[in-house]
């Protein structure tokens, strides 16, 4: 029987470079130069710290713009709340999403019983597997997935006959 996993994965590979690309941007830009605002990438996991508000969201917009760049979904980016640090720095935690938790599965599902197609979708370890008699169904799922807004970003693997 034809399926597929649904799944939300980070790139990681091009989430170190976009970080790699800030760093060097971090070094070169004039309104950066001589201040204490850096960026840290660790354990699935990114630090933004900035002098003040303004900084910090300065380097908020560039980390943004070099993920989206390196095709890094900014859905799979969790911000923490702004804290304060020594001097007056501000400092962010961005935390990466990766995998479909258990409320976003269930969401899923409910989008795909909405359709009243004939697919069995299945919830298996962080991913969602739908399955049916009919390839043209599979396909059509996956449209309706890509137009709907679930809140992290989707890709389709395993497409299997």
């Amino acid at each position: 029987m034809p399926s597929f996993d649904i799944v939300s994965e980070v790139n990681y590979q091009e989430v170190d470079n976009a970080i790699n690309q800030v760093k060097k941007e971090l070094a070169t830009r004039y309104d950066f130069r001589g201040t204490k605002s850096e960026i840290q990438f660790e354990n699935n996991e990114i630090k933004l710290v900035g002098d003040d508000d303004t900084r910090l969201r300065a380097l908020k917009d560039i980390l943004e713009a070099k993920l989206t760049k390196r095709g890094v979904s900014l859905k799979s980016v969790d911000y923490q709340k702004v804290e304060e640090g020594s001097m007056n720095s501000k400092r962010q935690l961005a935390k990466l999403i990766n995998g479909l938790s258990k409320e976003k599965a269930k969401e899923i599902i409910a989008v795909i019983k909405e359709t009243k197609m004939k697919v069995q979708p299945s919830i298996v370890d962080e991913q969602v597997r739908v399955s049916s008699k009919s390839i043209d169904d599979l396909q059509m799922i996956m449209q309706i997935l890509k137009g709907k807004d679930v809140g992290v970003p989707l890709q389709f693997k395993n497409m299997r006959s």
